[in-house]
């Protein structure tokens, strides 16, 4: 297979979908987000907890981030198997819960969002297929307006994760940075895909690593957790996301073995103690490879954002780096054995 003409995997062609989606949620979701951003002001949740599996629980990571630093909402992360296998019924009264799916099919958080809405929760589904389970379940509905997703990585349908909440938050807070950077963000993920051929030559020096660390902290944390996903399932390489703080707690013993690391490279209150561990791991031998909105950075993406888009930029960079790594290593990132692209589970 070659990523030209036809035969382009389909992963690539979804993730240049991006501009077209986010602007489409960002245009299409007004009258929802309003209605959204009414009901918390008004029921003043204490607390938020999410709801999620695979690439959308780390779409959820981001969001806990920006609700806690944004809304002061702490942010917590329930296991779907506590109701479903276990039979608790949690008392989340008083609790935002959002709920994020592409498919919207799953048992187990469908189940998770109907006993939450009967305990008295505000329920938030995001959610791709507007007339799921999900989507009905949930009291309220934020659309990702991604169209089909056919390839088996999500990709469009993440980057959409990231963002159908952020226009709710600048509402409560009055952020006009934020909403101005969200008007903005259509045009900026526009010049990230133009980063291809560089993605294409930071991959090709990943082309026979067996093992790769991916390393973040803060907004971008939740970046990491799906880049070394996506290695798992485009590239079968055996990736593992860590804390740029945690890394030294004990993983950084790997780096004996030599593993290679990919560190995201954020612009925001966190960059100064991030750099800093990378200055640390580097200094210590490490074969550390940066993508981000930072210079100096192997694989830079477009400045001038806002903290809280900057992962949407920067995973868009990462899924072309993955899916010509998958290319070059002379796979098909759109058939990865094993895996189907909804999976069902209780």
């Amino acid at each position: 297979m070659t990523s030209e003409g036809h035969n382009e995997p389909l992963m690539l062609r979804e993730t240049r979908e991006a501009p077209h989606v986010v602007r489409r949620l960002l245009t299409e979701n007004r009258e929802a987000v309003a209605r959204l951003a009414a009901a918390i002001r008004g029921r003043r949740p204490a607390y938020a907890v999410t709801i999620a599996r695979g690439s959308s629980d780390h779409a959820c990571t981001v969001l806990k981030y920006v609700l806690e630093t944004q809304l002061s909402l702490p942010v917590a992360s329930l296991g779907p198997s506590v109701h479903t296998l276990y039979g608790a019924r949690l008392d989340l009264a008083g609790a935002l819960v959002i709920a994020i799916s592409q498919s919207g099919a799953s048992p187990d958080v469908v189940e998770n969002v109907r006993a939450a809405r009967e305990s008295g929760a505000l329920t938030v589904a995001l959610v791709n297929v507007e007339g799921s389970p999900l989507a009905e379940a949930a009291e309220f509905v934020l659309p990702l307006r991604c169209g089909p997703e056919q390839a088996v990585a999500a990709t469009k349908s993440y980057l959409a994760s990231l963002c159908a909440l952020l226009p709710v938050v600048a509402e409560l807070t009055g952020d006009e940075a934020l909403s101005a950077a969200l008007n903005a963000l259509p045009e900026r993920l526009t010049r990230t895909l133009d980063l291809e051929g560089q993605a294409r030559e930071l991959a090709e020096r990943y082309r026979f690593a067996d093992n790769l660390l991916v390393l973040a902290r803060g907004y971008h944390y939740g970046a990491a957790q799906e880049a070394a996903l996506k290695l798992k399932e485009t590239c079968g390489i055996h990736a593992e996301a860590y804390s740029a703080a945690e890394f030294s707690h004990g993983p950084k013993r790997l780096l004996a073995e030599g593993l290679p690391l990919l560190g995201f490279a954020s612009a925001d209150a966190a960059w100064d103690a991030t750099r800093q561990a990378y200055d640390d791991l580097r200094a210590a031998g490490a074969d550390l490879r940066l993508l981000g909105p930072q210079a100096g950075a192997d694989l830079p993406t477009p400045t001038g954002g806002h903290p809280l888009t900057d992962p949407v930029t920067s995973t868009l960079a990462f899924y072309l780096f993955a899916a010509h790594l998958a290319l070059g290593r002379g796979l098909d990132p759109d058939q990865p054995p094993l895996l189907s692209k909804v999976t069902k589970t209780r």
